[in-house]
């Protein structure tokens, strides 16, 4: 059975606490077969079998937060991440209005700042708690609320540690109000305390709630690029603008110069170059004419294109794409579980360390003195929080696939993203991935000598008109390189000599003569004398072509030569690759010359010639065997064993769909330097989870301690809580701007 995946965008998570109670309430649903919680964008991956939306959605709120499916296709006019973010800052303004008169009130109760006016009215008890209550009880409100959730579902978050810090002092203070003499109020009043840290913290989220929007712009600018209206044929050969949802596969549309490609179409007429960097990472046009394909999103640059819409929605490229990178996005990396350990256990051992910090102030260092102890205790319950360990990791994760996308490198999984950088061997096959995959002409040479009766334009249509004729792989190569009309040809009695070449009777000036192209063994039974043409065709061979004699009557007049060629930037990425202290295979079902002259050309030493398809696999699990950790570059169904077999299987964009669904990671242009852009983005990104990673964890290594030393007032262990997520946040960002190595 076919399961199906759904993606929920969630509400009401606070740290990652909250997303393993969400996480246990949707793996609770009877059906579901896998959950990965994002708490950076607040994504649900659930994959499932004979379950409905509304029951995840229910699940999702049965454990105390919202849920929506996120469709896609169905864009919402609002997002809800910016709606919520509005809100948080909305709440920051309230609180920060209400708050600042008490945190005024702070110049009164120090020596060193007793200069400073402080009115009487603003250090009266009560006014202070007219103005700390709605900070508390409505503005903060959503802590409570959260805690509330977490310990319903057997778990404490960090909603729980920021309630009972802010409470803890609110209510204290509360107390000193009613029963303790006035001096204890005006040197132990803690109201500002608790308004105070609410605001920095929700200063602090609504910064995190920014900075997570940033670190999911890859998705939204692939949603950006989907056109919203086309120019559709009427039957009448007229033209009308339709919303691109009302398209139907089959509608002939018109693309003018400057608009965007509506829908992925195939071109029926005109010719133009089209802007496909916005998918590829590509920046230079590609051409495009009659049967080119065109992706929807794509810019029109200078040329008019009418085409027929091949796909839409779900099935079209952008849309798989952006299924790609959200899926790369929605996964959970190998190194994440870790601060998933800690953090299940973390909250736990803080209310435990604020429980002994407490007792120690209260009974032993200074005791009896219970303001101090609670300051020390608010200010470890505050500096403790873990998002920034929640945080590390996914966002890293979305800004690190997003930058790929934009290079035309798509993750499928974020463990693959993890794990690329590591690639000790990169076995690329031959046909297609190291050349074009297309043969293609690249000799004809003729020596007519006393041959009086044709010129060599006639020659040359000759050969065309005998090659149209047949339907070798090879012989519409030659067709395609050679320029002269055929036309103008008289042929007759074809034939096609099996694995040996072709033959027929060229007609001129009333007789006819015998044209052969193909093998020395066809020149060999018909007669024709190769004379020195032999010399050169080994000389092609070596070159890794493909040499066919050209006979006239009884003797050789020439020779014409077919090779896959290289691509375009092979051999600058082959060389960047080994460089990397890869070590780079070839592996081919060609003969070993053939493979060795194309190997020679790209600096490849290392070649695994004359493999069978169902042998490709084998190789790759020898390489295992010895140690390496191995990436596999295809780009045709013979490939998707191999790439299955592989760490890390990588299939060309321009492949076969069985090779893409197999593979790890698709490279959306032709470009091997692609494969140097995806080693560097895993490198770079690795390298930046551990970086959040040692911070988040330093973070709250040395600021529990300092904390419970009474060195740290709990307003600025707010303020360092705040500072420490959003800080890594925007570590994660700078992935967004990572350069394009390759390029010279």
């Amino acid at each position: 059975m076919t399961s199906q995946k759904y993606q929920l965008q969630l509400s009401g998570m606070s740290c990652a606490g909250c997303a393993k109670t969400i996480e246990r309430a949707l793996q609770e649903v009877n059906g579901v077969t896998s959950v990965n919680v994002n708490f950076a964008n607040e994504v649900a991956a659930v994959e499932a079998n004979n379950v409905t939306p509304q029951q995840l959605v229910d699940a999702v709120k049965g454990s105390g937060y919202d849920a929506s499916v996120i469709d896609h296709s169905q864009p919402e006019a609002d997002d809800p991440r910016e709606r919520a973010q509005q809100i948080q800052f909305y709440k920051f303004i309230a609180a920060a209005i209400l708050s600042t008169p008490l945190l005024y009130t702070m110049f009164g109760h120090f020596s060193w700042t007793s200069a400073v006016y402080v009115p009487d009215w603003l250090m009266n008890p009560w006014v202070q708690m007219a103005l700390a209550t709605p900070v508390q009880f409505v503005i903060g409100w959503q802590f409570y609320k959260g805690s509330y959730t977490a310990l319903r579902g057997g778990a404490a978050n960090m909603d729980v540690l920021v309630a009972l810090g802010t409470s803890a002092a609110y209510f204290y203070s509360v107390y000193l109000a009613i029963f303790a003499s006035e001096h204890v109020i005006h040197e132990g009043l803690y109201f500002e305390t608790s308004a105070v840290l609410i605001t920095l913290i929700l200063l602090g989220k609504w910064f995190e709630a920014r900075a997570k929007g940033r670190s999911s712009a890859a998705i939204k600018q692939l949603l950006n690029l989907q056109p919203k209206q086309a120019l559709r044929e009427r039957a009448d050969g007229e033209t009308e603008q339709v919303d691109v949802a009302d398209l139907t596969v089959g509608d002939v549309i018109h693309i003018k110069p400057g608009q965007q490609v509506p829908a992925d179409s195939e071109v029926i007429s005109g010719n133009s170059a089209v802007d496909e960097s916005m998918i590829t990472g590509e920046s230079v046009p590609v051409d495009k004419s009659k049967g080119s394909q065109l992706t929807g999103g794509t810019i029109n640059k200078n040329g008019f294109l009418k085409a027929k819409v091949t796909k839409l929605g779900k099935d079209s490229a952008l849309a798989q794409i952006i299924q790609v990178v959200e899926q790369a996005q929605n996964s959970k990396a190998p190194i994440q579980r870790l601060a998933d350990q800690v953090s299940a256990i973390f909250v736990p051992v803080v209310l435990v360390i604020a429980l002994i910090t407490f007792l120690v102030w209260a009974f032993w260092y200074q005791p009896g003195d219970y303001g101090a102890a609670l300051e020390s205790t608010v200010a470890v319950l505050v500096i403790a929080c873990p998002c920034a360990l929640g945080l590390a990791t996914p966002t890293s994760i979305m800004a690190g696939s997003g930058r790929a996308a934009q290079m035309g490198v798509l993750f499928k999984q974020s463990e693959v993203l993890e794990v690329a950088h590591t690639v000790t061997a990169m076995v690329l096959d031959k046909t297609g991935t190291i050349t074009e995959g297309k043969p293609k002409l690249t000799d004809l040479e003729l020596n007519l000598g006393e041959l009086k009766q044709f010129s060599e334009a006639e020659v040359k249509a000759a050969i065309k008109a005998l090659e149209q004729q047949s339907e070798h792989p090879l012989a519409q190569a030659i067709v395609n390189g050679i320029d002269e009309d055929a036309k103008v040809i008289d042929m007759t009695d074809f034939s096609a000599h099996e694995g040996r070449g072709v033959s027929a009777l060229l007609h001129h000036d009333g007789t006819g003569v015998r044209i052969l192209l193909g093998t020395q063994r066809l020149m060999q039974e018909q007669n024709v004398d190769c004379g020195n043409w032999l010399v050169r065709k080994d000389e092609l061979e070596q070159q890794g072509k493909t040499a066919m004699l050209i006979g006239y009557d009884n003797q050789v007049i020439g020779i014409v030569a077919v090779a896959d060629t290289v691509r375009k930037h092979a051999k600058q990425a082959i060389t960047t690759l080994q460089q990397r202290g890869l070590k780079v295979i070839m592996i081919t079902g060609d003969n070993q010359r053939t493979a060795e002259a194309i190997a020679k050309q790209v600096g490849i030493t290392d070649i695994f010639a004359e493999v069978l398809p169902e042998h490709k696999a084998e190789h790759i699990t020898k390489l295992r065997e010895q140690g390496e950790i191995v990436a596999m570059v295809g780009d045709g169904i013979n490939d998707a064993p191999a790439l299955a077999t592989a760490h890390v299987g990588i299939a060309m964009g321009t492949g076969t769909d069985v090779a893409l669904e197999t593979a790890d990671i698709a490279l959306m242009r032709t470009d091997l330097r692609s494969l140097v852009d995806a080693l560097f983005v895993s490198e770079k990104t690795v390298r930046n989870i551990r970086q959040n990673l040692f911070w988040a964890f330093a973070y709250n290594t040395l600021g529990i301690p300092v904390a419970a030393t009474g060195l740290l007032a709990p307003w600025l262990a707010g303020g360092a809580m705040a500072l420490s997520s959003v800080s890594v946040v925007l570590n994660a960002l700078r992935l967004q701007r990572l350069p394009i190595k390759h390029r010279s």
